[in-house]
């Protein structure tokens, strides 16, 4: 192989190799936003887990909970963690949410939205107003 062929060679690999860090940096970036996807997902499910939990007889028998009511608890966990910085009164997450804005309906969301904020899911910024815990 003469010098030419040498250097032509040379500068075939330096180029593919060139183009090798910004690749690796477009799958670190997809990766690193699976991962905070992921973490969210997770951080999402502990939350419904733990809230499950809290309504499960202390005996151990029985269901857990009627899914009626983990059902609601869920559509619940998930407005808060979609509108993470949004504080919500009991009215506009009804509205939100589709849920009938009659008063006994709106009773036991607030006793909902009081558990949640005992077990330190929630927080309270302002009166009759909750958020998520950041």
């Amino acid at each position: 192989m003469n010098i030419t062929e040498f250097l032509t060679e040379f500068q075939t690999r330096r180029d593919e190799a060139a183009g090798c860090p910004a690749e690796l940096h477009g799958q670190k970036a997809d990766l690193t936003g699976a991962l905070a996807e992921t973490e969210a997902r997770l951080a999402d499910l502990a939350t419904t887990w733990k809230v499950i939990a809290e309504l499960s007889p202390a005996d151990g028998g029985g269901d857990l909970v009627p899914p009626e009511q983990a059902a609601a608890y869920q559509a619940v966990v998930n407005a808060f963690n979609q509108h993470p910085d949004q504080a919500f009164r009991v009215r506009e997450l009804h509205e939100l949410l589709g849920m009938p804005a009659d008063d006994p309906a709106m009773n036991v969301t607030r006793s909902r939205l009081g558990r949640l904020t005992r077990q330190g899911f929630l927080t309270q910024p302002g009166r009759g107003g909750y958020q998520k815990r950041t």
